[in-house]
């Protein structure tokens, strides 16, 4: 695929760049609580404008339902942009219309806009190839060239990260361009051990990547929600901790397989529990206490690591070459919960491996929890999109970028 490098040689300057990025950021209220997906699309947006662009910028945020919702405007995250890049940041109320149209004429040269919420548009994430084809055609006006930069959104078949590539020039940007080189790391020539820890609510949601890299990974080491599923395989209660029962089959034969292809599986050794799920508003204390893994009592409900599972994911991780994390360990978000979820990031900073989190939950817990990013080998922006691209499936917003 053509890189934003390639574009910048051929000149930007008085064109009208289209970059798709990924500004889904989480809100309290209209307050962004985390501006990592922001900052991971600036070096891309200030090049461009820099070099005398005219940049549009859009991307989605959160799950509208084809319809504008205030509750979901980019209106934050466009302020925030500005922020970042020292400059103003012209704002679109809606995508295609009247305000988009208005605002993008409207640009100088080396001037930044955002358009409002992609997916206030029904046409957005159609199923319908000619819903979503028209869409793209009306997005397209806006532009002469296409640089895709979401790579939060790359997994998706969307107008504005599959159709819209195929009307214009297009090239990747400086963060995709990152976060393939970084996956490639990950499934072709691995430093061995290669080490991977998975966890995260639900063990349906890993399915795909357990089944892959249990023909790639070394060890792999289970935490969170989905841990409690597994253990129930091994014929162990969980009391009232999140299972899911009908995966139990699955996850037999996965452990099967992984003795039979002489992959380690870790799992937890002893967990903190409580009797009910904490309130993560109010931080109130929830009455932990820490039991081992095979005994934990009915009505408790496991919600983190213990001390000693603790030390021993710490002890699977020292040696590794490269490590790859997707989840969190506990619900890291409540103080009495969140020890496994820092063990897990202190461990890989102590270790020489190469460490990739592999986003979503996991690079929150790593910036609400204080750690320095620049410490890790790489942040994804894209835990969905990882996952994916780790089970070997094609990412339509990829393809679309190859020529």
């Amino acid at each position: 695929m053509k890189t934003i490098d390639e574009l910048l040689t051929e000149g930007v300057a008085g064109r009208r760049v289209f970059v798709r990025a990924d500004l889904n950021v989480p809100l309290d209220g209209t307050t962004i609580t985390d501006d990592g997906r922001i900052r991971a699309v600036l070096p891309t947006v200030a090049k461009l404008a820099e070099a005398g662009a005219r940049v549009v910028v859009a991307s989605h945020l959160g799950r509208p339902k084809g319809a504008p919702d205030p509750a979901f405007s980019l209106a934050p995250a466009a302020a925030r942009l500005g922020e970042l890049l020292g400059a103003d940041v012209a704002f679109a109320t809606d995508t295609v219309g009247d305000s988009a149209r208005s605002v993008v004429a409207g640009l100088t040269d080396g001037q930044v806009a955002v358009l409002e919420n992609l997916r206030f548009n029904a046409g957005e994430t159609s199923k319908d190839d000619a819903e979503r084809g028209a869409f793209a055609d009306r997005l397209a006006e806006l532009a002469d060239v296409y640089v895709g930069d979401g790579f939060g959104a790359v997994h998706r078949k969307h107008a504005s990260v599959f159709d819209l590539p195929a009307r214009l020039p297009h090239y990747a940007g400086y963060l995709i361009a990152t976060e393939v080189g970084v996956l490639k790391k990950l499934t072709t020539d691995v430093e061995r051990p290669y080490a991977v820890v998975l966890g995260g609510a639900k063990v349906s949601d890993k399915l795909g990547v357990i089944d892959h890299l249990l023909e790639r990974a070394d060890r792999i080491l289970i935490g969170g929600g989905m841990a409690y599923t597994f253990l129930k395989a091994q014929g162990h209660e969980v009391g009232s901790s999140l299972l899911q029962e009908d995966q139990i089959p699955v996850v037999q034969e996965y452990l099967r397989r992984a003795e039979e292809k002489g992959v380690e599986f870790v799992l937890p050794v002893d967990v903190v529990v409580a009797p009910a799920f904490p309130d993560l508003k109010t931080k109130a204390p929830a009455h932990p206490s820490t039991v081992a893994a095979d005994a934990i009592p009915a009505g408790r409900m496991g919600l983190d690591n213990g001390p000693e599972t603790n030390k021993l994911y710490a002890s699977k991780l020292a040696d590794a070459a490269t490590v790859f994390w997707n989840g969190p360990m506990g619900v890291f978000e409540h103080p009495d919960f969140a020890d496994g979820t820092r063990a897990v990031a202190q461990a890989l900073l102590d270790s020489s491996a190469f460490t990739v989190v592999g986003g979503g939950d996991s690079a929150a817990a790593v910036r609400i929890l204080g750690f320095d990013e620049n410490a890790f080998g790489h942040i994804s922006t894209g835990g969905g999109a990882s996952l994916e691209y780790l089970e070997g499936k094609t990412l339509p917003g990829l393809a679309a970028l190859e020529d």
